[in-house]
């Protein structure tokens, strides 16, 4: 189906202590990104694409405290943000690689793809938010819970329209060198992968989920 990884996910408490974090961790500034005012988050935005990696960037998201409207309103959060023992790791350890977004072709036929495997990857969402380059649109798979899905090593899947946000995001100097995915149901994670045309993603069985991306930075190679 061709897809391949969009974005990673890090999670902050605030914004701020995520490009905090990204300074200290990472060496770099990340670039502005902006509002999400379907699930009340905001975010920053930093290059990170390789030539096996093409125009992948890590995303530093956070609940948007001036975001608008009434909170029984707004839908349940993306990725897990609403969960309380995710937000109360993240309080207290820090800004943490919580999960992966995969670009795909055709969202709907990708989700159609899981389903067959009864796996449900949610419903399909029109959003969009302005840049200062004008408005950025996508359709994304979220279900009504906000769960992220075998404990955030299965990717979210989105479909961009004609602009995509790595186009306009200056060079960071920080490189993608692999993602690495660790579940205890490796089979099944794997095989979802691979029905999405994500089989080179480096899989592995282990105890407890994990989910690490290495990189190089100005400060040289880093996991997170």
């Amino acid at each position: 189906m061709n897809a391949r990884l969009d974005h990673l996910v890090v999670m902050a408490d605030t914004l701020a202590q995520g490009v905090a974090w990204c300074e200290a961790t990472l060496g770099v500034t990340p670039a502005p990104g902006g509002q999400h005012p379907l699930f009340g988050t905001h975010n920053r935005l930093l290059a990170i694409g390789t030539p096996r990696y093409p125009g992948a960037y890590l995303e530093l998201i956070a609940i948007d405290p001036g975001a608008a409207g009434a909170d029984e309103a707004r839908r349940t959060r993306w990725f897990d943000m609403d969960d309380a023992a995710l937000r109360e790791r993240v309080r207290r350890h820090g800004p943490q690689l919580i999960h992966w977004v995969a670009r795909v072709p055709d969202v709907a036929q990708s989700c159609a793809a899981l389903a067959r495997l009864g796996i449900d990857r949610g419903e399909i969402l029109q959003a969009s938010r302005l840049t200062p380059r004008g408005l950025l649109q996508w359709q994304i798979a979220v279900r009504a819970d906000g769960r992220r899905l075998f404990d955030g090593t299965l990717p979210t899947l989105i479909q961009w329209g004609a602009v995509h946000p790595a186009d306009s995001l200056p060079a960071s100097g920080v490189s993608l060198q692999v993602l690495r995915l660790g579940h205890p149901d490796a089979a099944t994670l794997t095989h979802a992968l691979a029905r999405l045309g994500l089989g080179d993603v480096a899989t592995t069985a282990s105890a407890e989920p994990s989910l690490h991306a290495e990189l190089l930075t100005p400060r040289g190679p880093v996991r997170i």
